[in-house]
């Protein structure tokens, strides 16, 4: 038996071409070297902005790992120093400072990819939009859709909306609150984990000014009877509703492809407005 293995050098004739290997081909898929440790993004969002600075607790979100194309990638190289905010807790916000300018400001937490966002910017420029995510690829997705757009009036936040409301907003700070199908947090064990809760509230309260409307949306029903149980409880919010319940969906937000997608499979979409009550006096 020969010792040779029979691979195709083997059997090549002694004249042909010798192999070389193909270079990678380049596109948004090829992955650029980096050492251990060191950041994805240099200088923008920060994996984990507030660190260990602050208490251990069960949180509303779950960062999800998901691919990261060239073009959101290059907007958050680009514009996450000029547009992007890490919510590290260690400092107080001056809104006017961030935005450049005194317009109202709307928290958004949780934007998906920021289509809907970049949409009710676009329509009501003298509203700024502080939006908060932990995805990626939707933060640099918003930051590519606001500058395609002309968008001056949108900011992205990184990291916990939690304690951006406690350590990084003034009191009566904010004009309003945005929560677009939040995760729902479907299984019993984990409904401590909605974000819409009293204790939430009781806090978002403290940095919105009287007046402002708090927004929530989803098309999970028992979230939604959750949501208005909590928040017509609240005695720091009233029901825009005169006789209760849930309000049509506004003109203003836009009817967005997951939502459409949702409705599609006979899915119902609740909305609920409610507006922060003036001071109460001592």
């Amino acid at each position: 038996m020969s010792d040779s293995v029979n691979t195709p050098e083997a059997t090549r004739p002694a004249d042909a071409e010798p192999r070389t290997a193909r270079p990678a081909a380049p596109g948004p898929s090829a992955r650029t070297s980096r050492s251990k440790g060191e950041p994805r993004f240099p200088d923008g969002p920060q994996p984990d902005p507030a660190g260990s600075h602050f208490e251990r607790r069960i949180r509303s979100f779950q960062p999800r790992r998901s691919r990261v194309t060239t073009g959101q990638g290059e907007a958050l190289a680009r514009l996450w120093p000029q547009w992007g905010l890490d919510i590290d807790g260690q400092r107080v916000i001056d809104l006017a400072e961030l935005f450049g300018n005194a317009n109202p400001v709307v928290l958004e937490i949780g934007f998906g990819m920021g289509e809907a966002t970049a949409q009710m910017a676009a329509a009501a420029p003298d509203t700024d939009i502080l939006a908060v995510d932990v995805h990626t690829p939707g933060q640099g997705n918003l930051l590519n859709l606001a500058e395609q757009g002309g968008l001056t009036n949108v900011r992205v936040g990184n990291g916990d909306a939690i304690i951006l409301l406690r350590e990084m907003l003034t009191p009566d700070s904010l004009d309003g609150l945005r929560v677009y199908f939040p995760d729902p947090w479907p299984k019993k064990r984990h409904h401590k984990r909605r974000l819409i809760q009293p204790e939430f509230l009781s806090l978002a309260a403290t940095r919105l000014a009287p007046g402002a409307i708090v927004h929530c949306a989803t098309d999970w029903e028992p979230y939604a009877e959750q949501m208005l149980e909590v928040l017509t409880a609240h005695p720091d919010f009233e029901n825009t509703r005169a006789n209760g319940g849930y309000a049509p969906r506004p003109a203003f937000r836009p009817l967005t492809r997951f939502e459409g997608q949702g409705l599609d499979k006979g899915h119902v979409v609740n909305d609920l407005l409610f507006r922060r009550v003036p001071h109460q006096n001592p």
